[in-house]
Formats: structure tokens, sequence, C-alpha cells
């Protein structure tokens, strides 16, 4: 998952690409992102929603922590909510869920992300991500479309959402 590993793959022993490895490296981690429908490395989001009273699913998954709850104000500052304006829940799959009370806008901080560094991604989806890497250098200048190894690779760790999904 490293521009090392994708440079070791493509056999490429000069620095003279490194830079433009490190791009693609960079793409194939956010096309991994969007294929798998989850963070891969844990790093802190922030997300502003509407204040309905409702339960609502935080965009980004696997949720591994909430840390803030803020009231936005129409001139962007923010105030924590007290503890009795909202409510907060992660769920078994992973998905972080937000109830505020009042109306407007509230911007929660949260922390997700599958594993702690990229070492702790799963194998399969780092070499997903090295092949793709290696495959957009080696066809740069053409349309050829990435191996269906790398869906392959990545699929068992794939989540889908399926429609609008409400909580009670």
């Amino acid at each position: 998952m490293t521009s090392e590993d994708a440079k070791a793959y493509l056999r490429l022993e000069t620095a003279q690409d490194d830079a433009l490895v490190a791009r693609l490296v960079a793409s194939a981690q956010t096309l991994c992102e969007a294929f798998l429908g989850q963070m891969l490395v844990r790093r802190e989001v922030q997300e502003t929603l509407a204040a309905t009273g409702g339960w609502q699913r935080l965009g980004a998954a696997p949720v591994a922590a909430i840390t803030a709850v803020e009231r936005v104000a129409t001139d962007g500052s923010a105030v924590a909510l007290a503890i009795g304006d909202y409510a907060i829940d992660i769920d078994p799959a992973g998905d972080g869920w937000v109830r505020a009370s009042g109306s407007g806008r509230v911007r929660v901080t949260y922390r997700a992300g599958m594993a702690d560094d990229a070492a702790g991604v799963p194998a399969a989806i780092a070499h997903g991500i090295t092949r793709l890497a290696a495959h957009l250098y080696a066809h740069r200048d053409d349309s050829v479309g990435p191996p269906a190894a790398v869906a392959a690779l990545w699929r068992p760790y794939r989540r889908m959402r399926l429609g609008l999904e409400t909580r009670a």
C-alpha cells in the first residue's frame, strides 16, 4: 500500500517516477475506499448534519469513536451540545449514529477507518491497491480498464447500503 510496494511490483529501480507512483497509489487508495464503502486508515472526520431530532447515520465507516457533537451557528461558530441534547451510538456493523434535538445544524467529529495504520489494512486490500496503482502506471496512455483481480481482492470487504435506512 506504499509507493515502495508499487515500485517493487513494477520492478522500478530508479527514482525517476517516484512522484507519479505516489500519486497513483493515492488514487488507488481513494478508489479502493469508494469501492469498499469504508475508510482504510483511521482518521478524524467532521460532518455537518441537520438537527432533526431523529437518528442519522454518519457518512464514513467503520466508526471507531464519536468525539464531539456541536451546534453550528449561522456565523459558523460552534458550541458543544449539552449531554441531554443529543445521543450517539455505534452499531455492530461500525455505522455511527447521531440524534440531535432542536433545529439548525450540528457538527459531529469522529474517527473512522478499518485499521490504525497502513500495516493493519488486510493484505488482500493492500495488494489490490498495489495492483491497481501498477495497472494505472502501465496503462497511463490508454483506456484499458482495471484488472478483474483487483475487484476480486476487494469484494469480500465491500460494504453495501441499499435504500435509505432509518433507526427507531
